[in-house]
C-alpha cells in the first residue's frame, strides 16, 4: 500500500515512518515546493467528502470504514463515470485498456 503525504514534519518523523514500515506501507511525499504532486488524491478526497462523508452521519468508526469502502469499491470504481476516462468507470476503462493491449499483441 502506498501512503502519500506532503512534506510536513509529522509525516517525516522517525516515529511516523516506523509506523508505515510496521504496517508494510510505502511512504511517498510531495517534492519540495511542488504543490501539484498530490493534486489527484486531493481531488478524490474532495469528491469523497462531497458525495459521501458530508451527507451521512456515521455512528461508529466501523460504520464509516464500511461505507467508505463501499463507496470506493462499489460506486466510485465500478459505476461512477469520469470525464478523464472518456466517461467510463475506472473498472471499465481499465478493462478496455488491457483489451486494447491484448489486441495489439495479437
Amino acid at each position: 500500500m502506498l501512503h502519500h503525504s506532503d512534506r510536513g514534519s509529522q509525516y517525516a518523523s522517525h516515529d511516523y515512518q516506523n509506523k508505515l514500515r510496521e504496517y508494510e506501507m510505502t511512504g511517498s511525499m510531495s517534492r519540495k515546493g511542488n504543490c501539484f504532486d498530490n493534486a489527484c488524491i486531493e481531488s478524490f478526497h474532495s469528491v469523497l467528502k462531497r458525495e459521501l462523508v458530508y451527507l451521512e452521519k456515521f455512528e461508529t468508526r466501523e460504520q464509516a470504514k464500511k461505507r467508505i469502502f463501499e463507496y470506493i469499491e462499489v460506486w466510485y470504481n465500478r459505476e461512477r463515470i469520469h470525464s478523464s476516462t472518456a466517461y467510463m468507470s475506472p473498472v471499465e476503462y481499465e478493462k478496455r485498456y488491457f483489451q486494447m493491449l491484448r489486441d495489439e499483441a495479437s
